[in-house]
């Protein structure tokens, strides 16, 4: 419990007696502090009840002096973590306080009375986990209180046209029942209010439920596996389970999951700009700067932390708590279609106008008459509630215009197509974090990928050791001199930042943790060549580190041998790189020998034989140091990377994915070119890049299609430009090298996919069109740079991604050819029969509802479309391909013609052809126009195919929707006779309405053999930046 009271300077000298008080037990403490608090909490309070006038009369113009406060934090200790509290773990990270760390006994005291072991971590079980929450609480976040469904109700209420609506309804509810009583004057009014109500309702669940879909989502994104050490095991837990007293490993990349103290490491750095903004890395160590605080990232390095703080009780924790997460981003097809909605809502609206001049004209000049054929307006004669009741029914039925030729139907169909795609893409192992990637990934030309893990399985398995010159597969291994298998042990158990570890219960049952890699070589050693790694590390001290990063690709390591005092240098790492640093090699007998340039060129066979078996090339090289250097300026011993001994060579397998050729293939046929870009050598890479079908036989060497990084990396601008498409094969390549193909690829004009997960990764995919992060082996700096997480870390996720790119980028297409149908035939056929007739065929709430049905059910309908296997055989559509295509003006143009002729028709000669009144007339225009647009949704469901019933049997929400639409019109028809100003119909008006709707199908079919232009039809029109 924490009380601020405002006290005199007496108090501070009492304190100070009470702090003083050292010999006292820990219950009389306790006493001491409760009857401290009561006692000089009335001395305080007392005296200020009395000054309260006069404080308040003072308290506008003066504010309270922060030196009269005293904070003081009463805690009453848990039982079973004695010594420290809430309170005083929280001050010695947050104010970066090495005397407060001091008096609590540094880190191994906290770490004692948080009941932590440095090696073997806390025990994990349920009470231990259980009793840490309830003294320091869990590591989640307060976040902010999430849009209820009411706001996104008032969102749809700020819609002008809305609220203009609803003031028309007002008015038209008002007149209505005043002249015809309540009985009977309610329904025009009230059947806009209530189709007003629907559009409104279907509007806000809508986005309401795609508001939880991306919280849900955002809540996967944020659930962060972080490595600890529990009951001596290291282990893979969330982020979310962490609790105070934590041991937690932390490398490069990863993401400091909450405040904390360093324990141990080497050559730990921190970026803290999340916090400070500053760009420069934080050194940690042990002595001047062991705070690690939540929300971090390591740049360099890797170490051991002990966790102090979770929650809402780190840094972090109040400052995400107090932001939210932006659910309404706006893709740029999104942007894109708000400025199409805008044009077209500003052509709606200049229909609207001149219709709404139109109707005030014939209506005031006389040219109008009732239902009974007498002239609406006769001058003074006419009362003034009819007037008015009738230019509102003209100022409502020019707005409805409106409403329908605004396609809002067209954000609302990319909201649904998105985020229909993204749970999609879920269970396909694919996590968008942001959603412009699902549409822009559509359109990729070129895909960057990774080699280890995407196009691989990353089960590396040691298959060759190279000992000297000889191969010593299928050997006896206690053949090996003793001396070099001590070397190995040492190279191979020290300079390493895996883990081992054994069953207490066995003791024969070993798990390894690490990077594939290191498993592998771990394992390797431990099983075939016995490795003790625990005598190792008891034998020896590790004096300094070089960690591996992925520019070297090497790792080094300063060792002290405990017996002897004997310091040796050890490297692994690339082994043509560390090849270079040797000057000597051992032989199988162990002895040393000089490594002139002949035996140079033995080995780089040997190396280059082992890569085009396709298998990782890993090399181990040593030196005995006589006299331990420093650097210049720093502290730590220099690791000595020159005159090196070979110690031996392995060769890891990594075999190909299953499925991955035939991906690689479904995106070179799709038009998509796929580069490798990878840090094993040129051999490797070749191999494995064949294996998968990113190389062909037939391909020559000479032709550019294969290139190191280094080479890459030294051609000038012009000859990069000119070879980059060329290029299939990337070896040997640094981050740098990667994003410097993405930015020449960009500028020829590419849609750039990259595929990434290293921390250095970061720059390309950021500079990317679409950043691939890998889900298994990324790091944090990579996912959290990336566009789309592929939590499987596999090639064929990647092209799966594509294709639901490019189905979303197809079925925002087909519902804009449907939605314009729409929009053209209603505003014609509404402008045409106002100008000639003086009236509108479509009453307020048929347009209504027309808009209802249309623009959401049908965007429900096509947006829902699977990706099918004929989006993979088209041409990606690239940056500069319009929106509306010609092949689209050419089938929505059509239908929209044959609709608006029939429709005139009817209107102006239905009534003597059909031999029918006008009510029923009316009905069959409405009836006929609603079923058309039902049919031709089918017709959307295809661009260009003429077949548009394939495989609709699979999308059962499409039958569905159609299914209920119908039943819906039958209603309206049929049994809403006042609600929707209809007549019912006799079964043969039903079937020339649905034979007139019908015949949209073979319109399909022979307009779709039409051919088109070249030259878009849109570029003569508003519509060109579309």
């Amino acid at each position: 419990m924490c009380s601020v009271i405002l006290a005199n300077s007496q108090c501070m000298d009492s304190l100070a007696v009470l702090r003083d008080t050292a010999n006292l037990s820990v219950l009389n403490k306790k006493r001491w502090r409760v009857a401290f608090v009561t006692i000089y909490c009335s001395r305080a309070f007392f005296p200020r009840f009395q000054q309260h006038e006069i404080l308040s009369r003072r308290w506008s113009k003066i504010s309270p002096d922060p030196s009269s406060r005293i904070t003081l934090d009463v805690f009453l200790e848990h039982p079973l973590f004695s010594g420290v509290d809430q309170s005083s773990l929280l001050k010695v990270v947050k104010d970066k306080s090495l005397d407060h760390l001091a008096k609590l006994g540094g880190v191994e005291g906290i770490s004692s009375s948080l009941k932590t072991d440095f090696l073997y971590g806390i025990t994990g079980d349920l009470e231990d986990i259980s009793s840490r929450h309830e003294a320091f609480g869990t590591n989640t976040y307060r976040k902010p209180p999430t849009h209820s469904f009411l706001h996104f109700v008032w969102e749809a209420f700020k819609d002008p046209t809305i609220l203009i609506l609803l003031l028309c309804a007002a008015f038209s509810l008002g007149f209505g029942i005043k002249e015809n009583g309540p009985k009977e004057g309610w329904y025009d009014g009230g059947s806009i209010f209530v189709a007003v109500f629907l559009v409104i309702s279907v509007s806000s669940i809508s986005n309401f439920k795609q508001s939880r879909r991306f919280e849900k989502l955002s809540k996967v994104s944020s659930n962060i596996p972080v490595e600890v050490v529990r009951n001596s095991r290291r282990q893979q837990i969330t982020i979310f389970d962490i609790v105070v007293g934590e041991v937690v490993c932390l490398k490069i990349g990863d993401q400091v999951p909450a405040d904390g103290l360093f324990i141990e490491g080497h050559s730990l750095q921190v970026d803290e700009s999340s916090m400070t903004g500053e760009s420069d890395h934080v050194e940690i160590n042990t002595y001047q700067r062991p705070f690690l605080f939540s929300g971090t990232k390591v740049a360099d390095g890797y170490g051991k932390m002990i966790v102090t703080s979770v929650g809402m009780n780190t840094t972090w924790g109040e400052m995400m708590s107090t932001i939210s997460r932006d659910s309404n981003e706006q893709t740029p097809l999104q942007m894109r279609l708000n400025k199409l909605t805008s044009s077209i809502g500003k052509v709606g609206l200049a229909v609207a106008f001149l219709v709404l001049l139109v109707l005030l004209v014939r209506y005031f000049t006389g040219s109008t008459e009732d239902d009974n054929g007498n002239k609406e307006f006769n001058g003074s004669r006419t009362k003034a509630d009819d007037v008015i009741n009738a230019v509102v029914r003209i100022i409502t039925a020019a707005v409805t215009i409106v409403v329908v030729a605004i396609p809002e139907g067209l954000p609302l169909a990319v909201t649904l197509t998105l985020a229909y795609s993204m749970k999609r893409m879920m269970a396909d192992q694919a996590m968008v974090r942001k959603l412009s990637a699902c549409e822009t990934m559509g359109s990729a030309t070129t895909i960057c990928t990774d080699k280890t893990g995407t196009l691989t399985l990353n089960q590396m398995k040691v298959t060759k050791f190279w000992l000297g010159k000889e191969s010593l597969e299928g050997m006896d291994y206690s053949l090996i001199s003793s001396n070099v298998l001590e070397l190995f042990y040492q190279g191979i158990g020290l300079n390493t930042r895996g883990s081992v570890y054994r069953s207490e219960i066995s003791g024969t049952y070993l798990e390894f943790s690490g990077s594939p890699t290191e498993k592998a070589i771990l394992s390797w050693a431990m099983l075939e060549l016995n490795m003790d790694m625990e005598a190792v590390k008891r034998d020896c001290n590790v004096l300094n580190v070089e960690a591996f990063n992925s520019e070297k690709k090497r790792s080094g390591i300063l060792m002290k041998k405990v017996e002897d005092g004997g310091s040796h240098v050890h490297w692994k790492g690339a082994a043509e790189m560390i090849l270079a640093m040797c000057s000597h090699y051992y032989d199988v007998k162990g002895d040393i020998k000089e490594l002139n340039d002949f035996e140079r060129v033995k080995f780089d066979q040997i190396i280059q034989g082992m890569a085009a078996s396709s298998l990782r090339c890993i090399a181990f090289a040593n030196k005995q140091v006589l006299e331990v250097e420093h650097e210049s300026g720093a502290n730590h011993p220099r690791i000595k990377d020159n005159g090196l001994t070979l110690l031996g060579m392995v060769g890891l397998k990594d075999p190909c994915r299953p499925g991955v050729k035939r991906a690689v293939e479904d995106c070179q046929f799709a038009g998509v070119n796929v580069k490798m870009i990878t840090g094993d050598n040129v051999f490797t890479a070749k191999a494995i890049a064949t294996e998968c079908g990113i190389l062909h036989l037939n391909q020559e060497e000479n032709d550019d299609t294969v290139i190191e990084g280094v080479e890459f990396r030294g051609y000038t601008d012009e000859e990069r430009m000119e070879k980059v498409d060329k290029i299939c094969v990337m070896a040997r390549s640094s981050p740098f090298d990667k994003l410097l193909m993405v930015q020449c690829l960009k500028r020829k004009g590419h849609v750039v996919a990259v595929t990434g997960d290293g921390t250095n990764d970061a720059p390309a995919l950021k500079e990317a069109d679409i950043g691939l992060s890998m889900g298994i082996q990324g790091t944090e700096v990579a996912k959290e740079s990336s566009d789309i997480v592929i939590l499987d870390d596999n090639f064929t996720s990647v092209a799966t991604v594509l294709r639901w790119g490019r189905c979303v980028y197809n079925n925002i297409q087909k519902f804009i050819q449907f939605q314009l149908t729409v929009n053209v035939a209603a505003l014609v056929i509404n402008f045409v029969a106002a100008v000639s007739a003086g009236e509108v065929p479509l009453t307020a709430v048929q347009l209504l509802w027309v808009n209802l049905i249309m623009d959401t059910l049908g965007a429900l309908a096509l947006a829902t479309e699977r990706p099918t296997k004929e989006l993979m055989n088209k041409k990606p559509v690239g940056r500069t391909e319009p929106l509306i295509t010609n092949v689209m003006w050419r089938n929505l143009l059509a239908q929209a013609l044959y609709q608006i002729s029939v429709l005139l028709i009817l209107q102006f000669r239905g009534e003597s052809i059909l031999s029918i009144s006008r009510r029923v007339n009316d009905t069959l225009i409405f009836n006929t126009f609603v079923l058309c647009q039902v049919f031709n949704e089918f017709n959307a469901r295809e661009l260009e195919k003429k077949n548009v019933f394939e495989g609709i049997h699979k999308n059962k929400l499409f039958l569905g929707i159609v299914g209920i639409t119908l039943i819906l019109q039958v209603v309206m028809v049929e049994f809403l006779k006042k609600f929707a100003d209809t007549e019912r119909l006799n079964w043969g008006q039903w079937g020339l309405c649905m034979g007139i709707a019908a015949a949209s199908w073979p319109i399909c079919w022979l307009v779709k053999s039409i051919p088109v232009t070249d030259r878009p039809v849109s570029s003569f029109f508003s519509f060109k930046n579309f």
